[in-house]
């Protein structure tokens, strides 16, 4: 009788252990899914996704760079009234160098694409985003609410 405890026991750590590696996340995988989802989305042909792309991707680079410099300034609150009253104006700053960036991308991508499918594949990207925060919500198996009620 032991033996099949253990062995149960086993095949149950097992399966757990495979379940988590499946969960883990990829960059790689991340952005092949969203370019995968956008092209789609937007209707976009091989041949405007191939110009497309680079500029988003070239983009979204920026984007975490300045993703970055916000965080690091967010860390900890600053000591004094000043020194919040700076950090407020550099979050300012960083937030309006970002609107800048994408303003600049955007314009790039008008060049390659038409402008209503560069609306379509910014809204893609959005409805991307969305469905994978709500997929990383999910409670794991097993502890799910009843949403019956």
């Amino acid at each position: 009788m032991k033996k099949y405890v253990v062995v149960i026991a086993c095949m149950l750590f097992a399966l757990t252990v495979h379940a988590q590696e499946q969960r883990k996340f990829s960059p790689e995988k991340f952005d092949a899914d969203m370019e995968e989802f956008i092209t789609r989305e937007a209707g976009l042909d091989a041949q405007e996704a191939a110009k497309f792309f680079p500029i988003f991707r070239e983009m979204h680079k920026k984007q975490r760079a300045l993703y970055g410099r916000m965080r690091q300034r967010g860390q900890q609150k600053p000591a004094g009234e000043a020194a919040c009253a700076e950090a407020i104006r550099e979050a300012d700053k960083l937030n309006i160098e970002l609107r800048q960036v994408e303003q600049k991308y955007h314009e790039k991508m008008f060049k390659v694409i038409s402008a209503a499918k560069v609306y379509d594949a910014l809204r893609a990207e959005s409805h991307f985003h969305r469905q994978m925060m709500r997929g990383w919500q999910q409670p794991p198996i097993g502890r799910q609410k009843d949403r019956r009620r």
